[in-house]
């Protein structure tokens, strides 16, 4: 096996098995490839976007996120959880917000985000597990071993830079799964280093300074710890230093840490949070709790927008939202709605062409369980973003197929 495959084949090893070492699933390259890591980190970040992928786990109901008010088939659907006008935030002559979407409103009236209607598949699955899955690897009804985001940071740094591709989570998510980078994965920054038993430290401090030992495999860990503890030390110094006036309400959604990173310098440019625990999985009484979850969301979104600003940094950053699926269309007998399909997805940033994107799903010729008829690939903002955003042109191998993308930034 030559030196390349060698590499590769620990590359993959590493990218499966690095959190149960304790090493946090840190992206990083031992020292003897530091210097061309970092050339090609600056070349991959010379065009200064950034993409940033918010998901609502749980299967977000559209319809009472968008509220299609015009539409009298929502109200039949919805004799008792539709949303009157009159307590919307409407945004047009058929469509309004949900009444806790203050920041959503702003945003949107700002010209600063895009509405992409009816977003899903064909033979959706109604499997949180299955669906989230689908989404995470663009690759409804099959399966695929790494996620679309990381085999996007593949294609755009193909030497696995450093710190390329974060993921703020308690376990890393299957959407960053790669096969050259070793995402950057951590929950809380000041607790982020890693962990050993206390007559382990010592020992562990001392291995992540030893120089070259003459055996490529035992280089090669060393190489991976001593990142590791750089990696860990940038997160921690980075959050220590973020001071914001920003108020981003009850949650922010690990979004202020992305911002942390931004100021700080961090040579990301692709990272991955999340509404975590299925939150908007409302089966039940839905209407109070899905408007505060709603609340929460937006608040969070339109506080990272001015965060953005408040460093200098609103225009090289975009936010997509998505959730694994829609909720049927009729309510159910407990007040709430279930599994469904075909949803609503957004797009958010200074340069963004604000606006609706996509056929509107019909309300009345709908699928069998009561299912909204996907209108939109949802691959086809995938694409949106990787080309029209990133400047990917071709991400077919990414996406399993060719999408064609909308022309939705300035």
């Amino acid at each position: 096996m030559n030196k390349k495959s060698l590499l590769l084949n620990r590359r993959k090893l590493l990218g499966a098995g690095l959190t149960g070492l304790g090493l946090g699933a840190l992206g990083m390259l031992p020292s003897g490839f530091a210097q061309a890591a970092q050339q090609a980190a600056a070349t991959a970040c010379a065009n200064g976007k950034i993409l940033v992928i918010l998901e609502l786990s749980g299967g977000n109901d559209g319809l009472n996120t968008v509220v299609p008010y015009g539409d009298d088939a929502y109200y039949r659907n919805r004799p008792n959880i539709g949303i009157p006008k009159k307590d919307l935030r409407v945004i047009d002559d058929h469509f309004g917000f949900n009444p806790g979407m203050a920041g959503f409103e702003r945003l949107y009236k700002d010209g600063n985000m895009a509405i992409v209607h009816g977003c899903g598949y064909d033979n959706p699955s109604y499997s949180h597990f299955t669906s989230m899955a689908y989404w995470h690897t663009a690759a409804p009804n099959s399966g695929d071993e790494y996620g679309w985001v990381g085999k996007l940071a593949d294609k755009m740094a193909p030497d696995a830079p450093a710190n390329f591709l974060v993921n703020i989570a308690e376990s890393q998510s299957l959407a960053v799964r790669s096969a050259k980078h070793v995402p950057v994965v951590f929950d809380a920054p000041e607790r982020f280093m890693r962990e050993a038993f206390f007559e382990e430290k010592e020992a562990l401090a001392q291995q992540a300074e030893l120089n070259s030992t003459g055996n490529a495999s035992q280089n090669f860990l060393h190489g991976i710890a001593r990142s590791a503890s750089d990696a860990s030390s940038l997160v921690r110094e980075a959050w220590a230093n973020y001071n914001s006036p920003v108020d981003y309400g009850i949650t922010g959604l690990d979004l202020p840490k992305v911002v942390s990173l931004l100021e700080a310098g961090m040579p990301t440019n692709l990272y991955y949070v999340s509404y975590r625990n299925n939150a908007f999985d409302t089966h039940v009484f839905q209407n109070d709790l899905h408007q505060r979850l709603l609340t929460y969301t937006s608040d969070a979104v339109s506080a990272f927008m001015l965060d953005l600003e408040r460093i200098g940094r609103a225009d090289d950053v975009m936010l997509m939202i998505f959730s694994e699926f829609g909720r049927r269309v009729p309510e159910n007998v407990s007040l709430g709605t279930d599994h469904g399909a075909a949803n609503t997805m957004f797009v958010v940033g200074s340069q963004v062409k604000g606006g609706h994107y996509g056929e509107l799903p019909s309300l009345t010729k709908l699928t069998e369980g009561d299912n909204l008829q996907y209108t939109t690939d949802f691959r086809r903002v995938y694409q949106t973003m990787m080309q029209g955003w990133l400047g990917q042109e071709d991400t077919s191998s990414i996406l399993n197929g060719r999408f064609e993308g909308f022309d939705m930034f300035l």
